[in-house]
């Protein structure tokens, strides 16, 4: 595995790279690397033919009070993971290697970005469109790995790609999750044993609100009130939202009956203790819908 730390080598290894015919399959992380990291690296090791990845603690997507200067970092161990999982090429800059003067241009995505995570986190996507942005111009040409756990995330990037005409494949790949259910996170790793014996909570209002769907419920309605009821149940858990929505646009839907056979996202965050966990679960409106 080859480190690089400056934006001129990393363009430099990458066009030798596409001279000598090689597909580039790229994973942005902001590090403290776990399995759900890993198994990007080798969905992209085994589609592509190098394998980048980019550890880089983004301060623009981070608002006043969030947790930048304590958000988890191990380099050192994210190295050999990254090493072990077929990384062929770690991207590793500075703040001032991304940034070298202050930022006067942002990328903003409106609609899918005001809800949810946007509501809650205003500055969050800009900051995540802008770096995203960023990088995909010093990858170029690439299919790029994101995990559906971020789901908001990921559609926001794929409409920022497909705005801008980005020459990126963005590719979507399924949550990893511990043995009970929770999606793993970087963090996870500030939650104390009690909180970690709740966090599931989340998981589990998702799943009721899935398995209703999937037994033809009339309304999205009802499948919001279960699921809400179902973290009231957990005094640590401190709701933020949970929705049902279009995959796409990530509007919120009403009536299930006029969606049969159309794919909907159920989407949750909450917070327990200083901690704010996302999840989200997709399934299928079933052809008889309505019960």
């Amino acid at each position: 595995m080859r480190e690089v730390a400056s934006v001129a080598e990393l363009r430099d290894v990458l066009e030798a790279a596409r001279r000598e015919g090689s597909t580039i399959g790229f994973v942005p992380t902001m590090g403290y690397l776990h399995a759900g990291h890993l198994s990007l690296v080798e969905r992209a090791a085994s589609e592509c033919d190098l394998v980048l990845a980019s550890i880089f603690v983004n301060p623009l997507q981070f608002g006043i009070g969030e947790d930048l200067d304590a958000y988890p970092r191990d380099l050192a161990g994210d190295r050999e993971s990254a090493e072990r999982a077929g990384v062929d090429v770690l991207f590793v800059p500075s703040t001032a290697e991304m940034y070298p003067e202050p930022v006067a241009t942002t990328v903003t995505v409106a609609g899918v970005s005001e809800r949810f995570e946007g509501a809650s986190r205003p500055t969050h996507f800009a900051g995540v469109a802008t770096v995203v942005a960023k990088l995909f111009s010093l990858s170029g040409p690439c299919r790029a790995y994101f995990g559906e756990k971020d789901f908001q995330q990921v559609a926001v990037v794929r409409r920022m790609v497909s705005d801008l005409s980005i020459p990126v494949e963005v590719v979507a790949c399924p949550t990893v999750r511990e043995d009970d259910g929770l999606a793993m996170s970087s963090r996870n790793a500030y939650l104390d044993p009690a909180q970690r014996a709740a966090a599931p909570v989340l998981h589990r209002a998702l799943s009721v609100g899935e398995q209703m769907i999937r037994e033809g419920v009339t309304h999205a309605d009802e499948v919001r009130v279960a699921m809400t009821e179902v973290v009231a149940a957990e005094p640590l858990a401190e709701l933020d939202y949970l929705e049902v929505v279009d995959p796409v646009a990530l509007e919120p839907v009403g009536p299930i009956r006029v969606l049969a056979d159309r794919p909907v996202r159920l989407l949750g965050a909450v917070r327990i203790g200083a901690t704010r966990l996302l999840d989200n679960v997709g399934t299928v409106v079933p052809a008889e819908a309505g019960r």
